[in-house]
């Protein structure tokens, strides 16, 4: 409601459904296994945003990609540099970055954290502008970047 309130329009809403939760040590309400992620954009009649069905259709076996995506966590590999707590699976953020991007396009993140988007974004030849206001999280971005450059 928020979003809309302030002039954007709910595309999909997509789940990641956790493959190997963390357990809920406190046993008083189930284990947090999903998460959502909201594709908006804003509602400009003019504008028409992408979305790659073609590519993601291939991802899927070649059958329509559904809105319930099923993976691990981020991977320990994924966390050498240094861990986010709020770190996402590469491979998720692959998936957002080719259904809703050409290569090339400009990929804005401004809470980027440990910079997964921007990981992916440079795999997949997208240019990428990340901010985050702590300086231990862009060193750690900034490491990460440099890993994959090696």
């Amino acid at each position: 409601m928020a979003l809309e309130e302030e002039g954007f329009k709910i595309i999909n809403n997509i789940t990641w459904q956790k493959t190997n939760p963390p357990p809920n040590l406190a046993c008083k309400t189930f284990t947090h296994s999903t998460e959502t992620i909201l594709w908006a954009r804003k509602d400009f009649k003019h504008f028409k945003y992408t979305f790659n069905y073609d590519v993601m259709k291939k991802l899927n076996n070649n059958k329509q990609m559904k809105d319930v995506w099923t993976t691990s966590l981020t991977k320990p590999s994924e966390k050498k540099q240094g861990k986010h707590p709020t770190q996402k699976p590469l491979e998720i953020l692959e998936k957002v970055i080719l259904a809703s991007t050409k290569e090339n396009d400009l990929i804005l993140d401004p809470f980027c954290g440990s910079s997964t988007t921007g990981i992916a974004a440079n795999k997949l030849n997208r240019n990428y502008i990340g901010i985050d206001n702590s300086k231990e999280y862009l060193d750690l971005s900034i490491r990460r970047y440099y890993e994959i450059k090696e």
